[in-house]
């Protein structure tokens, strides 16, 4: 029982940092659901050589979930809502593979960080390099040469992120980084299911005409699932002492995560235009001066959640093991509470009436609800579960794989059957 509350426990947090970054999008708003994602598997884990390289570990989940972010899928949503069979499968088939790498790559690079030891160390150049290399091969190949286009005629990145999660798979096979591709390859499976049924789920919702933000709630199950695959590979593998900690990349990764990252939400998220747009919906009068306001919350609130990360660190680093124990869930407490108040900022949800009919009156429930399961369920959970499962074969992914299939035959056969058309419903043969 407690294996499973801590595995969903992870999903959780990864999903509900994935909602928040519907209303942002992007890379930027990934890299911050990354990030909590991260300190999560690092929170439940319990391993004391994970947490001392916490900044580092957690700027590597959040760099992995934020390069997907590049990838479209907005068009891709129409083709779901089709009437016919072939495009609302290619929709629902279209959204898996957009899911999966996000979680291959984000789970990969998550999982290679934890399996680096003294004895193993990755060669970061090279692995740069060689994805970087393998992303704009395989897009010039597919789509400049070849002319494959998924989401036409919007961005096509997808293949950019397609070649490379291809040369993150196979640098982590030839240097045998087993343990993080096999975290990829979870990560991809769950994330992948959890967009392609949440997008079935919002179909379903608009179909009955029920008024919600089912948006919202597709992509909560994308990091939901992802979450789960996440740290299920995790937990069912026993992995190396980590490599010793670098004080210098621990900080370096702080500031990346704690303000770079926040500060890049800030000035990419928010604008003017859009406060005052909000205020007049809102009703609130001096529209300009409510966008000023907010833009100074915002902007302190950089600040002071940043100075509070640098103190966490900085007397839990000490190398004693009570300050270091509580110190993950303090961050993972900061950065998303800190996610919260900017969602909350961009939506004006402090002027409008409460109501559970808008999906991000939620977040801080279940932000609370969160920490309320740390605190009497996991804060005295000790140990790490190990190994559980033996190794998967060939054929037992090949039916993984046949199942997601079946699964996106039968949700795509019922979504053009419960309903009669959808507004923002595409062709795309």
């Amino acid at each position: 029982m407690a294996i499973t509350i801590r595995l969903v426990f992870v999903a959780i947090v990864l999903g509900l940092g994935w909602a928040m970054r519907g209303h942002f999008g992007h890379e930027w708003g990934a890299s911050w659901a990354g990030a909590m994602g991260a300190l999560a598997v690092l929170l439940v884990s319990g391993r004391k050589d994970w947490i001392q390289r916490a900044p580092t570990l957690t700027a590597l989940g959040a760099i992995g979930w934020a390069i997907g972010g590049m990838m479209s899928y907005g068009i891709v949503i129409g083709y779901c809502r089709s009437l016919s069979f072939h495009n609302a499968l290619y929709g629902y088939g279209m959204l898996a593979v957009i899911g999966g790498l996000h979680g291959f790559i984000g789970g990969g690079l998550f999982g290679l960080g934890l399996e680096s030891s003294e004895e193993h160390k990755p060669k970061g150049p090279n692995l740069i390099t060689q994805m970087f290399a393998g992303g704009f091969l395989v897009w010039g190949l597919l789509i400049y040469q070849m002319e494959w286009f998924m989401t036409p005629p919007r961005s096509e990145l997808w293949a950019g992120c397609l070649g490379a999660a291809i040369a993150l798979a196979w640098y982590l096979y030839r240097n045998n980084f087993r343990r993080a591709l096999r975290v990829a390859a979870y990560s991809a499976l769950g994330a992948g299911f959890g967009f392609s049924v949440g997008n079935f789920i919002q179909t379903a919702g608009s179909s009955a005409e029920i008024q919600y933000n089912w948006w919202n709630v597709m992509e909560f199950t994308l990091g939901f699932f992802g979450g789960l695959g996440m740290v299920y590979a995790v937990f069912t593998r026993e992995w190396p002492v980590s490599v010793k900690p670098s004080r210098t990349r621990n900080w370096i990764a702080l500031l990346f995560v704690f303000f770079f990252i926040p500060a890049t939400n800030y000035f990419n998220g928010f604008s003017t235009e859009n406060f005052i747009r909000l205020a007049e919906n809102l009703n609130i009068s001096g529209a300009e001066q409510y966008a000023g306001r907010q833009f100074l919350y915002a902007g302190v609130s950089v600040l002071v959640f940043a100075i509070i990360a640098i103190f966490t660190w900085k007397y839990c680093s000490k190398g004693e093991d009570k300050p270091l124990k509580y110190c993950i869930p303090i961050l993972l407490l900061i950065t998303s509470l800190h996610y919260n108040l900017f969602c909350y900022i961009r939506l004006g949800t402090f002027f409008r009436t409460f109501t559970f009919a808008h999906s991000d009156s939620t977040y801080i429930f279940i932000l609370i609800l969160v920490f309320i399961v740390w605190y009497f369920g996991l804060r005295k959970t000790s140990g790490f579960p190990g190994r559980i499962t033996a190794d998967e074969t060939w054929k037992r992914w090949g039916l993984i794989l046949g199942g997601l299939l079946a699964i996106i035959l039968i949700i795509a056969t019922i979504s053009i059957n419960i309903h009669s058309g959808l507004s923002g419903a595409h062709d795309r043969f």
